[in-house]
């Protein structure tokens, strides 16, 4: 099986972007005579010729062309391979995450898990609580990076990774209620609570409140019982609980689910972390 020397090609590429053998032998510390024999061996490899003269100058002909973009892509890879194994071996500190109760059942173990596994050197302190409590003015500097809701409200500094839909969910084998809707929800200060007593505010169906509790796994367990529905971002419907629709239960919107990285001890762990949950809810 024939094999490209990369050395060969990365001294291909910066002749094709610097313009000329001689410039490209001045970035990387190497004679004229030096690249000039690379490209002879690169062209051996390839079994083409790579340039034409045009005047005094060789300039990339058309299978030069093609092997330019190529080439690109093959470093591109290479390098990426080594950044991320270096920073894998450099990345350490301790990081303060803060993260929205549904979020931590759903996002979180998966999130951890291969971000622990990947950085065994990085200390993760997770914090689940409403959003509203992570953002406030008390808490919010407790943490270096915060997952969280956010209400239509303009001024918000964090970065929308989705303007996710707000459903009705519960245990799809309960009935609802035929005279007043039952709802379990989470204390004062959700943004879901919020939505939902505002959107029911304005129909004349009757609805009560049944249940209060700050954690998801409480209010799951509260309408695996039957006490009630709730509601949700889309995204952090968890597997037990379905979408739940209704003549009586009035569209909830869009919510946003924003990031806000605030770390300035440690900015490349905050930074990697949040490629990762990135790549998750986006």
């Amino acid at each position: 099986m024939k094999q490209l020397s990369l050395d060969n090609l990365r001294t291909f590429v910066h002749i094709i972007e610097l313009g000329s053998f001689h410039k490209a032998g001045d970035v990387l510390g190497r004679s004229q005579p030096a690249i000039s024999l690379q490209m002879k061996k690169l062209e051996g490899e390839l079994g083409r010729k790579l340039f034409s003269k045009v005047g005094q100058s060789y300039q990339a002909n058309k299978d030069g062309e093609w092997l330019y973009q190529q080439a690109k892509q093959m470093l591109s890879i290479n390098d990426d391979i080594f950044r991320e194994l270096n920073a894998q071996q450099t990345l350490r500190g301790r990081l303060r995450f803060g993260i929205p109760s549904e979020f931590a059942s759903t996002l979180l173990p998966s999130i951890v898990g291969e971000f622990s596994q990947r950085y065994p050197d990085v200390s993760l302190d997770v914090t689940s609580s409403l959003s509203r409590q992570l953002l406030s003015k008390n808490q919010r500097s407790e943490f270096d990076l915060i997952l969280a809701l956010v209400d239509d409200a303009p001024d918000s500094d964090g970065e929308i990774l989705l303007e996710d839909d707000l459903v009705w969910v519960g245990d799809a084998s309960r009935k609802l209620n035929k005279d007043s809707l039952s709802l379990v929800l989470a204390p004062e200060g959700c943004v879901y609570r919020s939505r939902v007593i505002s959107q029911l505010k304005q129909q004349t169906n009757a609805w009560k409140i049944t249940y209060t509790h700050a954690d998801l796994y409480g209010l799951m367990a509260a309408m695996k019982q039957g006490l009630g529905i709730t509601a949700l971002a889309k995204s952090s419907l968890p597997n037990e609980l379905s979408i739940i629709k209704d003549r009586r239960l009035p569209p909830l919107g869009k919510i946003k689910i924003c990031l806000f990285n605030q770390d300035t001890q440690h900015p490349q762990v905050s930074k990697t972390l949040s490629e990762y949950i990135r790549a998750r809810i986006s």
